[in-house]
């Protein structure tokens, strides 16, 4: 069984996604690309597609709750390096849970991980 994030994406079609510029600012060490930001407030960006009313990030490649891919998964922000899918880690995760219920999906539960380590 794969990754449960690779047939979900709900949080990526959910939230903003918004982090200090200094991200997306190759000359700081920054390694989102800058092409893929939008000017938020004065010392944030986020990526194109999150600041609407129906978010969807310019880096998601999915079909939401059958396939998903982020396009820039090695250098994607710290804010999306950070949610954790449900119980990955042990525990639940509420960020996970609202996305997904969002797009009609159910919660992962720790069953998911067993059949992942199997």
């Amino acid at each position: 069984m794969s990754h449960p994030c690779l047939s979900c994406g709900a949080c990526c079609a959910y939230f903003r996604v918004s982090f200090h510029w200094s991200e997306a600012d190759p000359t700081l060490g920054g390694q989102v690309p800058p092409a893929l930001t939008e000017p938020l407030r004065t010392h944030e960006v986020a990526m194109r597609g999150t600041s609407q009313a129906r978010p969807r990030c310019i880096a998601l490649d999915a079909d939401i709750g059958r396939r998903s891919r982020c396009t820039i998964h090695p250098v994607r922000p710290s804010v999306c390096r950070d949610v954790p899918a449900s119980w990955e880690f042990g525990a639940p995760s509420p960020q996970c849970d609202k996305a997904r219920q969002a797009h009609g999906l159910p919660p992962l539960t720790p069953a998911d991980w067993e059949a992942q380590a199997a």
